[in-house]
Formats: structure tokens, C-alpha cells, sequence
């Protein structure tokens, strides 16, 4: 018996290994893409958080990389990892990548990509970002890192808002305080802004959770309208901010399409699948060894298109001029 009972306990613990070598879960959902097989290189993907703009990115990331002629599970594989909005959660996201020695991480969102950044610098591990506004003032400029700049057309923005608008005076921004991309186009659109008869009226925040009260402040300010950025705090809860708006009668403005589908009134803003997929390309220069991630200076995205979505706008009594109809993409959900 006392055999017996060894015999068992011996079958149980294997069991309990195996089972802990298999596949890992994610933080929001599970991870794709695991492999085995440790002659195909892996690429650990970190997405700061989950919403339809980094979505996009990622999926185009991975779009690009196909179209460079890199074929899932022959030529790489991937792990899929997202922080949830949480900056220790992307740092942990990153020293477990780093741990696991993949050939290359992508990072989606400054958050992740200086949190993967400082995790891959000592072993050498290129970095490619994407869907970072200002690489420069985020220092993410120089080493083993390059990427694509999602940097916001503001000047078209701002045509956009005066062409809809034509008697606003006064711009209401959110922002995230700590987020180099977002202080970056705050600092531009107060330089530029006047240069349309506009005032800016910036209320920044510290974390997600602040965001509906300073959208409460903006709106008290009685501003004319609401450009939002690509901060992902803000746009993280952004059906939550058109709700007030719209109760208030006051259109936001997105800066891509994505934000125009869930209510925003029109954007002019770039596709951020086609960013991720300049970012894949540039991944496949370095999985091929055409060329290091510090060798290729960081790309910026410079087409644009103006998106709209009708019902907004005309539940704001906007009407479009004939002229930016002709051109405007319809955003449908």
C-alpha cells in the first residue's frame, strides 16, 4: 500500500509540472501565439491597455509583419500581453519578457515602451514602439529602440474645428499630467490655437479615475467644444465623457477614427492600422537582420484623413460644409 500510494503521488506531482509549463495567461484574456519551439523567434508584445485604437495598432503591427514575408509559427511567434491601463502591470509585463529572453519586444503606448525599454537595455533586446507621440521627449530616442511617431495633425484639427464651428472660441483639452505625448500636444495646441481665434482651456489629471470629474470641470468652463487626444487615460473612458457632453450639448472632437465611431462629432487623424503596420515592417527589418533597431531612426506617420459621424454631428446642429463633405470618411460602428 505504502508503494502504491508513492506510485500515485509520484504521477500526481508530474502532472502538477507539465501543467505548469504550459501556456501562461495574459493579463486581459490569455496569451496568443506561444510556441515551443525555441529555434523561431519570439516577439513579446505589450500593449499598455485595451481600447480600439491600440487594438488597431497591434493588429496592424502583426499585418505588417506578414506583409514583410514573415510567416506566424514558421518565421516568428509572438506573446500578447496587456497592462490594463496600470504602469506596474507594464513594467511587470516587460522584466517577464526580459526574463524570458524574447528576440524582440513591441511596444504599444509609451507606458510599455519605457517600461520595455528598461527591462530589455541590459541584455541588449531591440525595442520597437508605436503609437507614441513625441519619442523624443519620452527618451526613447536613442539605443536599441525605434518605432513609429502617432504624432496628431493639430494644425488640420484645428482648421477642422473652425470649418464646423465657425463662431467657437474656446477649445477644452484633457490630459493626462505624467504623459509626454499628451503635455507634447498640449504644448502645441496652446501655441497653435490662437493662430484659429482659439482659446485653450487644458485641465489635466494624474490617473484614469480623475478624468470624469475634471470632464465635469471642462464642461463648467462652458467651452465650445472638446478636442480630445490619444491619451490613453482619457480615451479609455470616453463613452463616459460623451454621455456629459452630450448632455451638455458640447461635440468632442476625436483624433481618429475609432473615437469618431463611439460619438465623437469628426477628426482629423491618422489610421492606426496602417501605423502598426509601417511599425511590423520595420520588426521585420530587424527578425531578418536587414538592419539593428538603433540603426533606423524612428518614423512618423503623415497622412491623415478627415472622418465624421453624422448623427453626432447632427444632434449638435453642426452642419459640414460642402467642401469637407466631399472628402470626409463616414465613421460607422
Amino acid at each position: 500500500m505504502k508503494k502504491f500510494l508513492a506510485m500515485t503521488m509520484a504521477v500526481v506531482l508530474g502532472m502538477v509540472a507539465l501543467t505548469g509549463c504550459g501556456t501562461s495567461n495574459d493579463n486581459n484574456g490569455g496569451t496568443e501565439g506561444e510556441t515551443a519551439n525555441a529555434d523561431i523567434p519570439v516577439i513579446g508584445i505589450s500593449q499598455y491597455g485595451q481600447h480600439a485604437s491600440l487594438d488597431n495598432c497591434r493588429e496592424g503591427f502583426l499585418k505588417g509583419l506578414e506583409e514583410s514575408g514573415l510567416e506566424e509559427g514558421k518565421d516568428f511567434t509572438y506573446e500578447y500581453q496587456n497592462a490594463g491601463f496600470d504602469d506596474n502591470i507594464a513594467t511587470q509585463i516587460a522584466q517577464n519578457f526580459s526574463a524570458k529572453n524574447v528576440d524582440l519586444m513591441c511596444a504599444i503606448a509609451t507606458p510599455s515602451a519605457t517600461a520595455c525599454y528598461a527591462a530589455a537595455e541590459d541584455k541588449n533586446i531591440p525595442v520597437i514602439f508605436t503609437a507614441i507621440t513625441d519619442p523624443v521627449k519620452a527618451s526613447l530616442d536613442t539605443g536599441n529602440i525605434t518605432g513609429t511617431s502617432d504624432k496628431l495633425p493639430v494644425e488640420a484639427q484645428l482648421e477642422l474645428i473652425r470649418a464646423l464651428q465657425p463662431e467657437a472660441k474656446t477649445i477644452g483639452i484633457l490630459y493626462t499630467t505624467s504623459e509626454p505625448n499628451s503635455v507634447s500636444a498640449i504644448e502645441e495646441y496652446k501655441e497653435k490655437g490662437p493662430d484659429y481665434g482659439f482659446t485653450i482651456e487644458a485641465v489635466g489629471v494624474t490617473q484614469q479615475a480623475e478624468v470624469l470629474q475634471a470632464a465635469d470641470s471642462v464642461i463648467a468652463k462652458g467651452v465650445d467644444c472638446i478636442s480630445n487626444l490619444t491619451d490613453n487615460n482619457v480615451v479609455g473612458v470616453l463613452p463616459s465623457i460623451l454621455e456629459k457632453t452630450n448632455d451638455a450639448k458640447i461635440p468632442v472632437y476625436g483624433s481618429e477614427i475609432e473615437q469618431v465611431k463611439l460619438g465623437c462629432v469628426a477628426s482629423a487623424g491618422i489610421d492606426y492600422i496602417a501605423l502598426g503596420k509601417q511599425t511590423g515592417a520595420m520588426a521585420a527589418k530587424v527578425l531578418k537582420g536587414e538592419a539593428t533597431a538603433e540603426e533606423m531612426p524612428y518614423e512618423t506617420i503623415t497622412s491623415f484623413d478627415t472622418y465624421i459621424n453624422s448623427k453626432a454631428l447632427t444632434d449638435m446642429e453642426i452642419t459640414v460644409p460642402s467642401d469637407i463633405a466631399e472628402k470626409a470618411i463616414e465613421a460607422e460602428k
